[in-house]
């Protein structure tokens, strides 16, 4: 039932997704910084700045809690020490 409901998901994900890319086919550039990109479709851009977040949003997760346990680690070593 599980694998029935997970690949009913996926489908309906893949259909909005495809829904979305169809009606916004309308072609724009991007300037940033001075860097202008190609003229592509607007969901393109909006698609990749979502998979963007998506990476970064967990890397910067996980980078904070290495540097929180390395700083509580530091503090337990320091007070060993003492």
């Amino acid at each position: 039932m599980k694998k029935k409901l997970a690949v009913l998901l996926v489908f309906l994900v893949v259909l909005v997704v495809l829904g979305f890319t169809l009606e916004n086919q309308q072609p724009v550039e991007l300037v940033f910084l001075g860097v202008q990109t190609p003229r592509l479709p607007i969901s393109l851009f909006i698609i990749l700045t979502l998979l963007l977040g998506m990476l970064v949003g967990p890397a910067l997760r996980a980078l904070f809690l290495l540097r929180r346990r390395h700083g509580r680690d530091m503090n337990q070593t320091h007070m060993r020490d003492q």
